[in-house]
């Protein structure tokens, strides 16, 4: 049942007279549910919990903190049907996309957990000292990665739960033996209530510190400053916007203690149409980005904002196919009334500068926050000219750029800003040919695509969900993925450390059993 109130730690709270309420933007009307913001008092002591559960769970085995995660995945599923229902009430998102989403969060979950049991993730290297080295000894020096203290996380709008309150962020940061702090998306805070509720019978059910998670409602800017303020905190976790982003990495570099905050943020995720891809099977392509372009009414960081071509027949006939196939779908609700108020000013934005034409635009009345996909298409000089055109539009809107040629290709990639992805769609054989774009587009993203569409993320070792400033706010580290734990985490050497005080991954026995790096090779052996 849906309280409203907030979780800090294990107690339930709502001492703030504040409340607000989330919103069904299909039947465009507000939920029943009615929420209490978390008051000073509330922040305090949600900090102060995580603080204190910090120096116990961080000594915490791999096996222990993923029984944790196995539990947390246990309880979401067993929140049942009432979980889905809520997802889709505020969100406006089919059910399917419900249960897809769930089915992933318990995935990561569950791949934490595993990446905790085999424990080789702390990267530990051992140098053993040479006491007759000469001209002078070798000390003993042992390293390995540690967790940094209490995580801020904050729910992103447009994935409820896999990147909200147990989702990725949450998931690694548990996984490094970081206590969290979730600072609830207002759109759903309904489902993230829920969530958070199943976190904490985990945590009580696995012997779990008070404090190792808490999850704060909030509908406006306050708490999430606060929190990120807090000098108790260690770290952040953010998904959403540029402006977003950047006002909490400002506020994380002002503290007398600056801490790291990992926000992924804007993208257009451009893709390049080689002249076989136009040639050979320009329809096909065409009817595929139609649907991702749409697929979520747009609502994907990873969703195609900007293709780019070369000019010519086989160009235009991909737009006119382009035009036919997007025209055809029917738009899709939402997130919220706000979202669909910022895609219309967006798309106006672009769709009004100068020298663009409207090749798709879907014109048919659509109830109240659903969204009319539309594409443009522009000169590359007119693109390179005109900075507002690069600009993300959050929702299904796209923009052709035309080029003259393959130099011109190559200058129009070159001056994008950083983005997640980049995608290539043609011949194997003409790869090599186009290598200097390829180059110029591996230079500016986080993955580049082969023959495919960037809506869908796969959750395994080797995704980097990241990207070049302003995609993220450092382009090493990745969101999705089990590498998204080092985040969290900071190197420590141990010199000439007794061999018994040591932590289990570096001492001689290996009582682990775990891969480490030993006088330069690597080892799963006693030393």
């Amino acid at each position: 049942m849906i309280t409203g109130k907030n979780f800090i730690g294990t107690d339930m709270s709502a001492k703030s007279n504040k409340t607000y309420t989330t919103f069904n933007p299909v039947l465009n009307l507000q939920t029943k549910w009615t929420f209490y913001e978390a008051s000073h008092e509330e922040i305090e002591g949600a900090v102060q919990k995580a603080s204190a559960a910090f120096e116990v769970y961080r000594n915490f085995s791999g096996q222990k903190k993923a029984d944790f995660l196995n539990a947390i995945a246990d309880e979401i599923e067993l929140l049942g049907d009432e979980l889905v229902t809520t997802y889709v009430e505020e969100s406006g998102l089919p059910e399917g996309r419900a249960r897809g989403e769930r089915g992933r969060t318990m995935g990561q979950l569950r791949a934490f957990a595993s990446l905790l049991k085999e424990g080789s993730w702390v990267e530990a290297t051992i140098d053993t000292a040479q006491p007759n080295r000469q001209p002078l000894p070798k000390v003993d020096l042992r390293k390995m990665l540690m967790p940094i203290g209490p995580i801020v996380v904050f729910g992103s709008s447009n994935f409820p739960l896999a990147f909200s309150t147990a989702g990725g962020d949450t998931a690694s940061a548990l996984a490094a033996g970081c206590p969290v702090i979730v600072k609830s998306h207002p759109m759903h805070a309904g489902t993230g209530e829920l969530v958070a509720s199943a976190v904490v019978k985990a945590a009580k059910s696995t012997g779990m510190p008070d404090g190792v998670f808490s999850n704060l409602n909030s509908s406006d800017l306050e708490v999430g400053q606060l929190l990120v303020m807090h000098p108790k905190v260690k770290g952040v976790g953010f998904t959403g916007s540029t402006t977003g982003g950047m006002a909490l990495y400002r506020l994380a570099t002002q503290r007398k203690e600056p801490i790291p905050v990992f926000a992924e943020m804007g993208s257009i995720n451009p893709v390049v149409l080689l002249p076989s891809a136009l040639e050979e099977k320009g329809a096909d392509w065409a009817s595929q980005y139609a649907g991702s372009i749409t697929l979520g009414a747009g609502q994907f960081c990873t969703n195609p904002g900007l293709i780019l071509g070369i000019k010519g027949d086989a160009l235009d006939d991909f737009a006119s196919v382009l035009r036919e196939k997007i025209e055809e779908i029917e738009p899709s609700s939402m997130l919220h009334p706000n979202i669909h108020e910022n895609y219309e000013r967006g798309k106006k934005e672009l769709s009004t500068q100068p020298k663009t034409e409207e090749i798709a635009t879907y014109t048919k009345e659509v109830a109240p926050n659903f969204a009319q996909q539309m594409v443009l298409k522009v000169a590359a000089s007119d693109f390179l000219d005109n900075p507002i055109l690069h600009r993300e539009v959050f929702g299904p809107f796209s923009v052709i750029v035309e080029c003259g040629d393959k130099a011109e290709l190559i200058t129009v990639v070159q001056h994008l800003e950083g983005q997640l992805t980049g995608t290539v769609l043609g011949s194997s054989s003409e790869l090599e040919s186009y290598s200097d774009v390829v180059d110029a587009l591996v230079n500016r993203v986080g993955r580049i695509i082969f023959n495919g569409v960037p809506t869908g993320v796969e959750v395994c070792p080797s995704m980097l969900h990241g990207g070049p400033f302003p995609a993220t706010s450092d382009s090493r580290f990745t969101s999705v993925g089990t590498a998204a734990i080092k985040r969290w985490v900071r190197p420590v050497s141990f010199q000439n450390w007794p061999e018994t005080l040591l932590p289990d991954a570096l001492k001689d026995s290996n009582p682990l059993g775990i891969m480490r790096l030993v006088n330069g090779l690597n080892s799963a052996q006693k030393i």
